[in-house]
């Protein structure tokens, strides 16, 4: 996902790429018609969604998909890991990829091959071909979610880009993963693997033709790409391919039991260091470190990767709460349409207030969602539903869709002043944040709530005691269940406690997705009080400053 390319103009001269801004020709240039400008505006909604689902019909149905190809959950697991691998850094290659060789092209070109790789899925019959498909889809989709910016962004005047035209696409990308959730077990009757793929076939080729239909503004071509930018880039894009398979598959094989993952984190770090060390000995670096690691970027990335890391509980949390609890996709159908207009009216609302001066209070606003929604969610039990959770998963999706649009405006602004130079550097702050950052949530969330089931499982065990009258009657009414198929008693009494002993589980289970809930929520109130302060500070520097400033004078 790079927004930060779609402000990318040129200098006259043509030597180099300048922000649009910068470049805006003396007169305004006219409105665009509003039927047309719809017209752009569900064209970024069909590239979003066509993105976002080819991304998360796969993660949504694992189990099913496991089935379908003979795999066990962790095998199937390679099938994300694969997608991630390369998706998570070719958009720090593509920005100068559209400039040197011309807008039209790149989207001519990247429709075509998404289309292409989507008909590919069709043909897929094991493991093995699924997954070197799910590695070419990684890179066929990466263009796409960067046109859905442009495609947004070409609809608005200027003056509204960094607003509405940024809150809007958001909004569309974030909605991609409850809708695939929605979808999925209709389209898993269609015929299970092939029915996901042929849904994404047909927006793929929608997509396809309103891309010649409705063509996106030239920008001049310019040669941008120098030969240490390809070895710089191929370096960072195998240490961000290592880590998104480390994060992936880390939690399945555990941390410290597979040594191969420790193997790759090692290339990783050597070959992003080696990525750093040649950048910042280079004229014209690729990405400017020195302004990456400076107080103001380390700041804004520690903000908004917190921030991803709270969501993660729509996202994997919550919803493999519910996966424990025995529940499928098509029975949590309405608590994902729910997610989904509270996303769209959050969009909205934060694209009708959002101004520069109002950042600090949106983002209170969407932490306070978070606490609220996760604490809610911090309570439930073994017989809690998707019903018991609307108002909080309400909640939580409200703050996704709240939280990211201003942080990203601010970001971009900053970069946008100190030069074009800098928008390479600001995406891939921003893209490690969010691809990284999700995928960093789900392992630390996933692994906190293993570590807390195995705590949880062991207190509980500890009062499973079979001299209990309670417990013995537990077990007996349990066992009762197979009274009528099984005779021997002694079979009969080891059902029951096979039985109890699975109701242990869940309920360890359900212990320890409260803990993570609660720990989310812990996350979201430090963020805020942290945010307050900044705030309260920064405001009482200012005015200090004011009067220093007119005494100075």
């Amino acid at each position: 996902m790079i927004p930060e390319a779609e402000f990318v103009g040129h200098d006259p001269t043509g030597k180099a790429p300048v922000p649009e801004q910068v470049t805006a020709p003396a007169a305004a240039p006219s409105p665009m018609h509003p039927l047309r400008s719809a017209a752009y505006i569900a064209a970024s909604t069909l590239l979003s969604m066509t993105q976002g689902l080819g991304m998360n019909l796969i993660a949504t149905n694992i189990p099913q998909i496991q089935g379908y190809l003979g795999a066990t959950n962790t095998e199937a697991t390679w099938l994300l890991a694969a997608y991630m691998a390369p998706n998570v850094s070719l958009s720090i290659a593509l920005i100068k990829i559209r400039n040197q060789y011309g807008l039209r092209n790149f989207a001519e070109l990247s429709i075509a091959v998404f289309v292409l790789v989507s008909l590919l899925h069709l043909f897929v019959s094991d493991l093995q071909s699924a997954i070197m498909i799910r590695f070419v889809a990684g890179v066929a989709a990466a263009p796409l979610s960067s046109l859905a910016f442009l495609y947004m962004l070409e609809a608005f005047t200027p003056a509204r880009k960094m607003t509405i035209g940024i809150c809007l696409v958001l909004t569309n990308i974030s909605l991609a993963s409850p809708l695939a959730r929605l979808l999925s077990p209709a389209l898993l009757d269609i015929g299970q693997w092939p029915g996901l793929y042929m849904f994404e076939v047909a927006l793929a080729l929608i997509a396809f033709g309103v891309i010649y239909v409705l063509p996106l503004t030239p920008m001049p071509r310019v040669k941008v790409i120098e030969k240490l930018d390809v070895v710089s880039y191929l370096l960072i894009a195998i240490g961000f391919g290592c880590t998104a398979i480390v994060l992936m598959t880390g939690r399945l094989y555990w941390w410290r039991e597979a040594s191969w993952l420790g193997v790759l984190l090692i290339i990783a770090i050597v070959t992003v260091t080696t990525a750093v060390v040649i950048e910042l000995n280079r004229e014209k670096p690729l990405l400017d470190i020195r302004w990456i690691a400076s107080k103001e970027i380390v700041h804004f990335a520690g903000t908004i990767l917190l921030f991803r890391l709270a969501v993660s509980e729509q996202s994997s949390v919550a919803n493999n709460f519910f996966q424990n609890l025995g529940l499928q996709n098509d029975q949590i159908s309405l608590l994902y349409i729910i997610v989904m207009l509270s996303m769209i009216v959050a969009g909205l609302c934060c694209a009708a207030v959002m101004s520069p001066e109002r950042v600090p209070a949106i983002h209170a606003t969407a932490l306070i969602f978070l606490i609220i929604g996760s604490y809610m969610d911090s309570q439930s039990t073994n017989l809690t539903r998707p019903s018991n959770m609307y108002i909080s998963q309400a909640f939580i999706a409200g703050a996704t869709a709240l939280f990211l649009p201003p942080a990203m405006a601010v970001g971009l602004t900053s970069a946008l002043k100190r030069g074009p130079n800098y928008l390479l550097s600001f995406i891939i702050v921003f893209l490690s944040t969010q691809s990284l950052g999700g995928l960093l949530g789900q392992a630390a969330f996933g692994s906190f709530i293993t570590i807390r089931e195995k705590y949880h499982s062991n207190i509980l065990a500890e009062h499973i005691i079979m001299s209990d009258p309670l417990v013995a009657q537990r077990t007996a009414q349990l066992a009762d269940t197979y009274g009528r198929v099984i005779g021997d008693k002694v079979l009969l009494n080891a059902e029951g406690v096979a039985l109890l002993s699975s109701q242990v589980t869940r309920e360890a289970n359900i212990l320890a997705y409260n803990d993570a809930f609660l720990l989310i929520a812990a996350i979201s109130l430090c963020a805020l009080i942290a945010l307050l302060m900044h705030v309260a500070i920064g405001g009482h520097l200012r005015s200090r400053a004011i009067p220093a400033a007119i005494q100075a004078s």
